[in-house]
């Protein structure tokens, strides 16, 4: 009997405690969605499978946090930044820039976006982060969870995550948080309206934009000079013609077992209780909450001042734009365009959105990396 107790006393059932099965259900929701509703499965299932395993009582000596573990060598691929750039080099290799290369202006659509970034850096700096903190936080606004991954280890790894599930979260969300937004900001008239074909843009002005781009956007925000190239890099492969084996891996297999090891890293990173130096370092914290706040906002600010931009942009220029496209300049690609392209069709079925909204979604991309750049040049130093 004492060999039974001491047994039992090794398995997982005999350290289960409310936290963590707070948590699991929580992964256990996350699974839901991604299968369910089909809510970026691709993301979901792997972090709410993680997150079930990170909280699974008796397992914290194999965890992502425990030195020598196989998770936690898995997890050092998070940890020093490895991860976000892998995504960012599959991510330029499946993106097509023709329509913003044949319609530039609309990259300030992609910009106005972005003022949910600065917007949720106040908010958290009134809610009681310190400015590290509130740069990785503030983040969450650009809608794109490798950068939030990404600008989190360099400014506050202790958040690393919250804010990486808050960005996952949300950007899962975006059909489900975009359209009442757009739906308040936009008249029935302005969702009508129909944009001219763009030019068809020459092979030449495709090889050379992630040249061009990477140039500008590198000497701008060097801090992001890992994400912005490899981003750039890829697209280069795909638009070059010559390297479409080099291409096809990046944008398939590589991004595939990037995005399994980065959703399954971070969603087991999310222990309910952790101790360090007396400190509860766990994910069930109240700075957790305030973060899935601001997060909340951050998404619902980005969408509207795209919008909002979109609509003064109007008042300037003779064709004019359809503004729910300034959704889009949030940088969840390509969830947020496809969302824009829905509603306009539920409005007029002849009204085929989606290339005019990838053009601010793509410069979305480029533009949260620009912003993490800076908040990174400003405060890494």
């Amino acid at each position: 009997m004492a060999e039974l107790i001491n047994f039992f006393n090794t398995t997982g059932l005999a350290q289960i405690q409310l936290p963590y099965l707070i948590m699991m259900v929580v992964g256990g929701v996350f699974i839901y969605l991604g299968i369910a509703k089909d809510y970026e499965p691709l993301l979901l299932v792997p972090i709410g499978f993680g997150v079930i395993l990170g909280n699974l009582p008796g397992t914290a000596a194999y965890g992502v946090y425990a030195d020598g573990s196989v998770m936690n060598q898995l997890y050092e691929g998070v940890k020093f930044g490895l991860y976000p750039p892998l995504i960012f080099l599959g991510i330029g290799a499946m993106t097509d820039f023709s329509t913003l290369i044949a319609n530039p202006k609309l990259i300030l659509l992609g910009a106005a976006a972005q003022f949910g970034i600065f917007a949720t850096f106040i908010g958290s700096l009134l809610l009681g982060f310190n400015v590290m903190e509130s740069g990785a936080i503030g983040i969450i606004g650009g809608a794109d969870g490798p950068t939030s991954i990404f600008l989190s280890t360099k400014l506050a790894p202790h958040l690393l995550g919250p804010i990486a599930i808050a960005a996952y979260s949300y950007m899962a969300l975006v059909p489900v948080i975009q359209p009442p937004i757009i739906k308040l900001l936009t008249s029935k008239k302005e969702r009508l309206i129909h944009m001219k074909t763009p030019r068809l843009v020459t092979k030449r002005e495709k090889i050379l934009f992630p040249i061009v781009a990477a140039l500008v956007t590198i000497l701008i925000a060097p801090g992001a000079s890992s994400l912005l190239g490899m981003l750039f890099f890829g697209n280069l492969l795909k638009e070059s013609g010559v390297t479409e084996r080099l291409a096809r891996t990046a944008s398939n297999s590589l991004i595939d077992i990037i995005t399994i090891l980065l959703g399954l890293c971070v969603g087991a990173s999310t222990q309910a209780v952790r101790i360090v130096d007396g400190v509860n370092m766990g994910f069930l914290t109240s700075s957790s909450i305030k973060i899935f706040a601001l997060g909340a906002f951050s998404f619902m600010i980005a969408t509207a001042t795209g919008v909002l931009f979109a609509k003064l942009m109007n008042v300037f220029l003779k064709e004019k734009l359809n503004p729910m496209i300034g959704a889009s300049g949030v940088s969840a690609v390509p969830d947020s365009a496809r969302v824009v392209h829905m509603m306009g069709q539920k409005y007029d079925r002849s009204n085929f959105l989606l290339m005019h909204a990838m053009a601010p979604n793509v410069a979305g991309v480029i533009g949260s990396a620009v912003a993490a750049g800076v908040l990174l040049g400003i405060l890494g130093n």
